[in-house]
């Protein structure tokens, strides 16, 4: 047995059924083994980037390990900001990245990543962006360096194996023995209790903040449990709208700076915070004022916030032993936060196009209630975070640890593959330029996966920023005009393309893309200089007028008269 089959065999053992990456000569090895082994797929995606957001999506989607190889060189270096993104919003991936063979490490190999003779030192690149990684120098240390992988993934971090050609290719005397894993702590006793008692003691309503740790420790239920039990509010951060049913009464929106106002009333109201899983970053907290509310928290890491900390590896567990020790609470609603504006109020604008409220809205009345939810970067996931609602049944993922354009065409293909079931993902067309041509893999599959393209030709988030902040004398950022659907149409003779710009149109093409069995793609066409709701952006003056469409600045800027003649 080679030592990839051996490592195929045990991923296989670890529940891993699909191998995401993009094939070359130095992981070509796993591959075979991959073919060769029951129950276990490979993906080949477009690019590594995508490649590994692909096994983020799935790891979110079904809350266990996943797996992205790749090859030396390019190859491994393009994993990088997909990694990054798994390592900020601790998500359990394995990056299997092959090299070349030992003997040319350091002897001018080609893509050569061992550090060694001024080469490039891929430890060196992967370690801050993983919780454990090493190079497998000799076949005899797999079982300990997976062992080591294998603990990093359960307490949520991305690993990475760096292993040698000839090292995969070796052939095993022995059958490796991989050690005993150890079981992620909940909380220790005597601090859930003590923790317990200050709950208890708190006067006056609670406002539990929801974060992404809840769905990532499978904690919805015990979450809702919690919530009955303390006859609690509800808010969620923006990266974690699934934790809570979006028909929950108790839910008051999403809290930060694309969130809703019925919380910052709430809070005035003397409340007490609770934090459950989140660590309360600048996009959870931003614009919230909780300098006079006592705060709690209960997770794997201390909040950016003062508070009274209960530290746990199983979120799921210290819930339902929190809720079992508190006693039943009943607080009478306090009507005044009932009445609390329902979104963000962004100027009104009269430009060409769907409204991103319009559009976002139509979504919510199409999608299904068991779709899976992938959103972008940009003022299209500020507006679909704020508009559009998780499904009761479904994921609702947007990528905030590092905000990558691009990151939910692969995610979304992952959580397919892991749920099998529709998903749609909204994304702008800047982000479709990244890494729109990932839907070529979704055709390949034939994955229900409906791609919503917001056109507003530009990335206009950007545009946004210099209007707000630079005075709108120039724009690097508007896009000359495209038609995307067209374009996606005339490449992909069997995908389902629908483009509009109404909103009858736009509902129409939705419902279309849902009756679809395969992959879809829709495009919306907006508004460039629409203002999105985004607290940052409406504080300014400009932001309180209403806006118009601006068709004369573009973002290809004035060429030298020697390059316009040429």
């Amino acid at each position: 047995m080679r030592l990839v089959d051996w490592l195929v065999l045990e991923l296989r053992r670890h529940h891993v059924d699909v191998v995401f990456g993009v094939d070359g000569a130095n992981i070509e090895d796993l591959y075979d083994a991959v073919h060769y082994a029951p129950g276990i797929q490979a993906v080949v995606a477009k690019h590594e980037f995508s490649a590994g957001t692909m096994a983020d999506g799935y790891a979110r989607a079904a809350s266990r390990m996943s797996v992205v190889a790749a090859t030396s060189g390019g190859g491994a270096v393009n994993l990088v900001p997909a990694l990054a993104e798994s390592y900020a919003s601790r998500v359990p991936v394995l990056a299997i990245v092959g090299q070349p063979p030992r003997p040319l490490e350091g002897n001018g190999a080609f893509q050569d990543g061992s550090g060694r003779a001024g080469s490039m030192d891929l430890q060196a690149v992967f370690r801050p962006i993983s919780g454990y990684c090493t190079r497998v120098e000799n076949p005899e240390e797999i079982a300990e360096a997976l062992g080591h992988a294998l603990a990093a993934l359960r307490d949520g971090l991305p690993a990475v194996l760096l292993i040698p050609k000839d090292v995969q290719q070796a052939r095993l005397h022995t059958t490796p023995q991989l050690p005993e894993p150890h079981v992620r702590p909940g909380a220790v006793p005597a601090q859930l209790a003590d923790f317990a008692k200050h709950l208890a003691d708190t006067p006056g309503r609670v406002l539990v903040v929801a974060g992404p740790e809840v769905a990532r420790h499978n904690a919805r239920g015990e979450l809702s449990d919690l919530l009955d039990r303390l006859d609690a509010f509800v808010a969620v951060s923006p990266d974690a709208k699934d934790a809570v049913d979006g028909d929950d009464p108790r839910l008051l929106g999403v809290i930060g700076v694309m969130g809703h106002p019925a919380i910052e009333r709430v809070l005035r109201h003397g409340v007490t915070c609770v934090c459950i899983g989140t660590t309360m970053p600048v996009m959870t907290r931003g614009g919230v004022d909780f300098a006079t509310t006592p705060v709690l928290s209960i997770g794997s890491a201390t909040p950016h916030i003062p508070s009274r900390h209960l530290q746990t590896e199983d979120l799921s567990s210290t819930l339902a032993q929190l809720a079992a020790a508190v006693p039943a609470r009943s607080d009478s609603l306090d009507s005044e936060t009932l009445y609390a504006p329902a979104h963000l109020e962004p100027p009104a604008h009269d430009g060409d196009g769907v409204r991103y409220h319009d559009g976002m809205h139509v979504l919510d009345r199409v999608i299904p209630a068991e779709a899976d939810i992938f959103v972008d970067a940009g003022n299209t996931g500020a507006a679909a975070v704020h508009y559009l609602g998780a499904r009761h049944r479904g994921r609702y993922v947007v990528a905030l640890g590092m905000g990558g354009m691009g990151y939910a065409f692969g995610a979304g293909i992952g959580c397919a593959f892991a749920r099998g079931g529709r998903t749609v993902v909204v994304a702008g067309d800047g982000a479709f330029f990244m890494h729109g041509m990932e839907i070529h893999t979704a055709i390949e599959h034939r994955l229900p996966v409906t791609f919503v393209i917001v056109n507003n030709n530009a990335h206009a988030m950007c545009v946004t920023r210099e209007q707000l902040y630079y005075g709108g004398k120039y724009s690097f950022n508007r896009f000359t005009p495209s038609h995307i659907a067209a374009g996606m149409a005339a490449m992909f003779p069997s995908l389902m393309c629908r483009s509009a710009d109404t909103v009858a149109d736009f509902e129409a093409a939705m419902h279309a893309a849902m009756a679809h069995g395969g992959p879809s793609v829709v495009e919306v066409i907006c508004s460039t200089d629409e203002i999105p709701p985004f607290a940052p952006f409406l504080s300014s003056d400009i932001a309180k007028e209403k806006t118009h469409d601006r068709h004369d600045y573009r973002s290809i800027q004035a060429l030298p008269e020697s390059l316009a003649r040429a």
